[in-house]
């Protein structure tokens, strides 16, 4: 097996300290079953005001890695190892007083159902001052200012009369317009988005999305955004993951990834897109299915789906071999799977 190389940061962001580094993250859950992986050995750096996307499939451990880097995951049925070092300090040694603290605070989320994740008996107002009290210290007059300032500032319509509305009473766009505000109460320095724009229509989405990038922008944050959608990561990132049953397979910037991506799997999610495809022949599918985790083959993960894999493909799981300055690959045959851009294919940012 290839020994693996470390994932670094790039190098015109050498300058500034990194805001988050994740090296060689392992997250387990654990059952009567036994135990089953959802992340393995993931590692990957942002620099303050970056966007750094994960892509892939469902399943693929996608939302599981955010979870872990604020170690939201359940206590007793799951096993996180590695390192989280955020701005210096390695959150998975924390002790738990320091960890409430910084949730929230210095590192915020924004969840992929806001209805779930808003508490239906309190008010948007409520919610968003009771962060602002906890990690402040602020009066509840203060909070409540701050609350009406933060839905301004999401640009919801008569924010004053929305502080006083329950999560039902809000469209799918106005609540996860709140959950934004709600993660923003405290000028966070890194924002997590989990497939925030999933359950929203195209108009909607696309209006989150240009205000996500412009607060980001504006505040200077370090965004973690996770999807499936690759026309979202082409709008919004600046460095791209792409994982597959609990890895990073390739990882590199939005235009090295999106326009010339060197992985199998990468290739073949840009290839079964329909932006950029002639109108008279079928989308070029990804055959298979992601494999059980609980029943992983041997090697490469993604062999069974390959089109290019070998013997050694199905023997032996590579490890990160680089490409570019910083960019990373994980597969054998690299090296002879150097296509072109994709046909049309481009890279739009907002």
């Amino acid at each position: 097996m290839t020994a693996p190389s470390k994932i670094v940061a790039d190098p015109s962001q050498a300058a500034a300290a990194p805001l988050l580094e994740v090296e060689n993250l392992h997250v387990d859950f654990i059952s009567r079953a036994g135990r089953t992986p959802a992340v393995r050995d993931v590692s990957f750096g942002l620099a303050p005001g970056e966007v750094l996307c994960i892509l892939g499939e469902s399943g693929s451990g996608k939302s599981v890695t955010l979870r872990a880097l604020m170690r939201l995951l359940p206590q007793g049925r799951s096993e996180i190892r590695g390192q989280v070092r955020f701005q210096g300090e390695d959150v998975l040694k924390m002790p738990r007083r320091a960890l409430n603290m910084l949730r929230g605070a210095r590192i915020s989320m924004i969840f992929q159902e806001p209805m779930t994740a808003l508490d239906p008996v309190f008010t948007i107002g409520d919610q968003i001052a009771e962060t602002v009290i906890r990690h402040t210290g602020a009066s509840r007059e203060k909070a409540m200012a701050r609350a009406l300032e933060l839905l301004e500032l999401v640009r919801i319509p008569s924010a004053e009369r929305r502080l006083k509305a329950y999560p039902h009473e809000l469209s799918g766009g106005l609540r996860q317009r709140a959950m934004i505000a709600v993660s923003l109460s405290c000028y966070p320095q890194l924002l997590l988005a989990d497939e925030p724009t999933t359950a929203l229509d195209a108009t909607v989405q696309i209006q989150i999305l240009i205000l996500l990038k412009q607060l980001q922008q504006d505040l200077g944050m370090g965004t973690i955004f996770v999807t499936h959608d690759l026309g979202v990561a082409a709008q919004i990132a600046d460095k791209i993951a792409v994982m597959y049953a609990g890895r990073v397979v390739e990882y590199g910037s939005a235009e090295e990834v999106l326009l010339n991506p060197s992985h199998p799997y990468a290739r073949g999610m840009l290839a079964s897109t329909v932006s950029g495809q002639p109108r008279d022949r079928d989308i070029a599918a990804i055959p298979g299915s992601p494999p059980d985790m609980r029943n992983l083959p041997a090697g490469c993960a993604f062999a069974p789906r390959c089109a290019f894999a070998t013997d050694l493909c199905h023997r032996s799981e590579p490890g990160l071999t680089q490409r570019g300055a910083f960019g990373h690959v994980s597969c054998h045959h690299v090296h002879r799977l150097d296509p072109p851009a994709p046909a049309g294919a481009s890279v739009t940012t907002l």
